[in-house]
């Protein structure tokens, strides 16, 4: 511990954790999703991004493009995670939530479907069907 504290006094660049903690504290410091401060957490996914290149980094990236650059430019990203990330029901959820949100509601509904078959738990799972029930 001691050692850690004498790199962050010393200046030694954040590691992946402080920077995954910086974030977490940029959400939880927002009142709400409308006050979140989507510019220093993409800053801070970008830096993320240069220690971690995994596509779930690229993933969680992704959201925060969409918040200030909009869905359609997010769906870019995210769609070249396609391969990486098949099996996994974030991105589907994450693709379902763009398409929504880009007026896509069969393209959203067949993704939430997706999610749903490969997510891990009842919560989960009810959650990703009352997003895709709000569908029209």
């Amino acid at each position: 511990m001691r050692e850690r504290l004498a790199a962050a006094a010393a200046g030694v660049a954040p590691g992946r954790y402080q920077i995954l903690a910086a974030i977490n504290a940029v959400h939880t410091s927002a009142r709400d999703i409308r006050d979140t401060d989507w510019s220093q957490i993409l800053a801070l996914y970008d830096r993320l991004v240069r220690l971690d290149p995994s596509p779930i980094i690229a993933l969680n990236r992704a959201i925060a493009v969409a918040e200030l650059d909009g869905p359609e430019v997010a769906l870019a990203i995210v769609d070249r995670l396609a391969e990486a990330l098949a099996g996994y029901h974030a991105y589907h959820a994450t693709r379902a939530d763009l398409l929504r949100r880009l007026g896509r509601s069969r393209q959203s509904r067949a993704a939430y479907d997706r999610a749903i078959d490969l997510a891990g738990n009842t919560g989960e799972t009810a959650y990703l069907t009352r997003r895709r029930d709000q569908l029209r």
